[in-house]
């Protein structure tokens, strides 16, 4: 017999030959634990068991499984984003015989209002996220029209000084006639991308703009339209809820959480909320009822006007187009409604596929017989992006966002 290795150490007792042994048994019948290592600790603890390969394949299984839902999901929201954006459709043309360009505007036409004197006035120049800009480095302007002109052309209104121009981006306009007479401009603005309400007076016979007053509040962010209803009164829509990178995460959720925003010196408060993009808006002929579209869901929601500005919903009409900018025909009372035909090729876009441009007309609004028909649409050939159309005296102007604008006779 070998002796037991080492040397005796004086007060320990000297190993068994048991003790010594048992570790070189337990590796020769387990060949995966090294000679003169330790047991397990626990006693029934198996050194071979299986145990712990089965855990990590079901945690792998689990994990692809919710891989797998979550994809599902993803891609199921794209699909479902693309049709709202109308991504796979082409434009069938409608196009009146007597309609061209006007030479005088090439950066956007983003909205239009038009006086019962037939002075046109066009917002231009508009800076927006996600849309293109074909001169981001001039300021917006607003131009003018004169409708009752043989052949009307625009010319660009000088603005009063006290004004920063050169951080001038005009949205949505709305006009306002005081009893006297005398018109005023309401124009939400984008200085630095925030949001403002300007108010102008205008002077005819300069063809000029007055800057009266800047209007902020914290209810009057991401303005996109507005619709005056008093002095320093009115109604505007919010289109987006996050103003920074969560706009991505908003749209993709569909969070309907826009709305549309009474303003007064005395009072602000949101009038009607659950929108997914609240964007265009406008009044009826009566001045009873507000009209205000929902861009992203693609309708137009009809609201009684109450006389504490409160707005209650009546119906919804629902198109097949994203819905911009709203005007009302002043003779028949009809909706007017720039279109966008194919929104993923407005926020995708591509010179050589241009977005198409489409203006349809609601006749019957208020009725449960409301009609609907295209007045134009256009491939993008000859207009791209329109955002508004406005109708004076059988002349219909088109504005786009970032594009041309028409005028047409019909």
């Amino acid at each position: 017999m070998k002796p037991f290795p080492g040397k005796p150490v004086p007060g320990k007792p000297v190993p068994t030959t048991l003790q010594v042994t048992l570790p070189w048994l337990l590796a020769a019948s387990c060949p995966g634990r090294p000679a003169g290592a330790a047991p397990a600790p626990e006693p029934r603890a198996r050194c071979c068991s299986g145990r712990g390969a089965r855990r990590q394949t079901m945690g792998k299984l689990t994990a692809l499984t919710l891989l797998g839902i979550s994809l599902a999901l993803l891609g199921q929201r794209f699909v479902r984003i693309r049709e709202k954006m109308n991504a796979s459709r082409e434009v069938e043309p409608v196009e009146p015989q007597n309609c061209h360009l006007i030479e005088e505007l090439e950066n956007g036409s983003e909205d239009i209002d038009i006086l019962p004197t037939g002075l046109a006035f066009i917002s231009t120049g508009l800076k927006y996220p996600g849309m293109p800009n074909f001169a981001p480095d001039e300021p917006g302007r607003i131009f003018l029209m004169d409708l009752k002109e043989q052949t009307p052309k625009a010319q660009a209104l000088k603005i009063s000084d006290g004004f920063d121009k050169a951080l001038f981006n005009p949205h949505g306009i709305s006009t306002f006639i005081k009893e006297d007479g005398t018109v005023y401009l309401y124009v939400v603005n984008h200085p630095h991308m925030e949001s403002t309400v300007e108010i102008f007076k205008f002077e005819e016979q300069q063809r000029s703009l007055i800057h009266l007053k800047t209007i902020k509040h914290e209810l009057l962010k991401s303005l996109n339209d507005i619709v005056v209803v008093g002095p320093e009164q009115f109604y505007a829509t919010r289109d987006r809820y996050f103003t920074n990178y969560f706009m991505i995460l908003e749209q993709f959720l569909d969070l309907h959480w826009t709305y549309v925003v009474f303003y007064s010196p005395s009072e602000v408060k949101v009038v009607a909320k659950g929108f997914s993009c609240a964007n265009g808006i406008t009044i009826s002929l009566d001045r009873k009822y507000i009209y205000v579209a929902d861009v992203a869901d693609k309708n137009i929601h009809v609201m009684e006007k109450h006389e504490n500005w409160d707005l209650t919903q009546l119906k919804v009409i629902q198109l097949g187009t994203l819905v911009d900018n709203l005007s009302v025909d002043p003779t028949t009372g009809d909706i007017l409604a720039g279109c966008h035909p194919n929104a993923m090729k407005l926020l995708n876009y591509n010179p050589e596929d241009p977005p198409g441009s489409e203006v349809v007309r609601i006749e019957n609004a208020l009725s449960d017989e409301q009609r609907v028909s295209t007045v134009y649409a256009n491939n993008g050939s000859v207009l791209q992006g329109s955002s508004v159309a406005s109708i004076y005296d059988r002349k219909m102007l088109i504005g786009t966002v970032f594009h041309r604008a028409l005028y047409c006779a019909l």
